[in-house]
């Protein structure tokens, strides 16, 4: 059997999980809190609760989920644990791409060696470098067939951020971007789009020349949009924010999961892959960040540049099953992504510490 015809074979029972990282935002000031050690010993160390890169993070991880109610369970579930547990410590559990205000600094860094390596070497954008994404596995059943995958879904990062765009405060005001996490986290040396490889050995000859280069720690640390996953035989999308609802994470993941399934489908019927250049690719990445559901991207198959909820549309068409998805895609257009009614709130809020609690509720919902 082929590589594509093993890849559709599978097709049929993907699996998929989602981590899902978080600010812990202090109830009284609005402000970060570093109280994240003290959360996961109240949770016992909890091994689906985890800590990150700042004391004003947790990081939730869902087991290998079938379908997308087990997974929306899943996802609410920890949402609501690790909300609990930061509540009872003085702090929201809230899902914002970045902090809405003021950075505490170097100071909050995680107390582990990896993480004390990163600040030695990159250190100068280490103090901004507390953002939260959402990221979606997919189990592939090879790393070729991974490959394969990584090249056919560049095209579609952006409409994956901009689905996702959950961040447009940062240091107390509205930036005018989407995303304001995007800008960050664009600024390690190893956070990009992923190539068009041909076989995992080019794969894994590109993560060697990142490492030897000094644009990344180790493999764990090559940033990738796109990627094989170190440690899971997945692929993994690490380009969305973080989500502000529970169901936005499942409807990017079942995206993810449909794209993935195209991919296959794709290769297999032996579909080519469109050319499309990097450059090309980080100016849709760039749009989506700046205007979100409302910018342009190119449409994988033909090239033409269309307005993001017209691609969705399109992927909703192309895709095997898209069923699951037409509801959530439907209440996304209606309501608008994770930008557009953390803006809302804000206009409510009045204050820091008042929007921190919209925006902790808004997680929850």
């Amino acid at each position: 059997m082929s590589v594509a015809a093993a890849a559709r074979h599978a097709t049929g029972a993907l699996t998929l999980g989602v981590e899902e990282e978080f600010l812990l935002l202090d109830r009284v000031t609005g402000r970060p809190a570093l109280r994240a050690p003290a959360i996961l010993a109240l949770l016992d160390d909890d091994p689906h609760v985890k800590p990150e890169l700042m004391r004003y993070q947790l990081e939730t991880v869902t087991g290998v989920c079938a379908d997308l109610d087990q997974l929306g369970a899943e996802l609410s579930a920890l949402r609501r644990r690790a909300a609990a547990a930061a509540a009872e410590l003085g702090c929201h559990l809230v899902a914002s791409g970045v902090s809405p205000g003021p950075l505490p600094g170097i100071a909050a860094l995680t107390d582990d060696p990896r993480y004390t390596e990163l600040a030695r070497r990159y250190g100068s954008m280490i103090v901004e470098a507390g953002t939260c994404g959402c990221h979606v596995h997919v189990g592939v059943p090879s790393r070729e067939v991974g490959v394969q995958v990584l090249a056919r879904l560049r095209p579609y990062l952006a409409t994956l951020l901009a689905i996702t765009s959950n961040s447009p405060f940062a240091d107390g005001r509205d930036t005018s971007w989407a995303s304001r996490r995007y800008l960050r986290w664009s600024r390690w040396p190893s956070a990009m789009p992923p190539g068009v490889w041909q076989t995992p050995a080019d794969y894994d000859a590109a993560v060697r020349r990142l490492v030897r280069r000094g644009r990344a720690l180790d493999e764990r640390s090559v940033y990738f949009h796109a990627r094989l996953s170190p440690r899971y035989p997945t692929v993994e999308l690490r380009i969305m924010d973080a989500c502000l609802s529970a169901e936005d994470a499942v409807l990017v993941a079942g995206t993810v999961r449909a794209l993935v399934d195209l991919a296959m489908r794709d290769a297999e019927d032996g579909v080519p892959v469109l050319p499309m250049t990097d450059v090309t690719i980080l100016a849709a990445l760039n749009a989506a960040a700046r205007d979100g559901l409302d910018g342009l991207a190119p449409d994988p198959y033909t090239g033409r540049w269309v307005p993001q909820r017209v691609l969705l549309g399109l992927v909703l068409d192309r895709v095997a099953d898209p069923g699951p998805l037409e509801r959530l895609v439907g209440r996304l257009l209606l309501r608008g992504n994770g930008a557009s009614r953390q803006r809302e709130l804000w206009t409510r809020a009045g204050t820091p510490h008042a929007f921190a609690g919209l925006l902790a509720a808004a997680t929850l919902d």
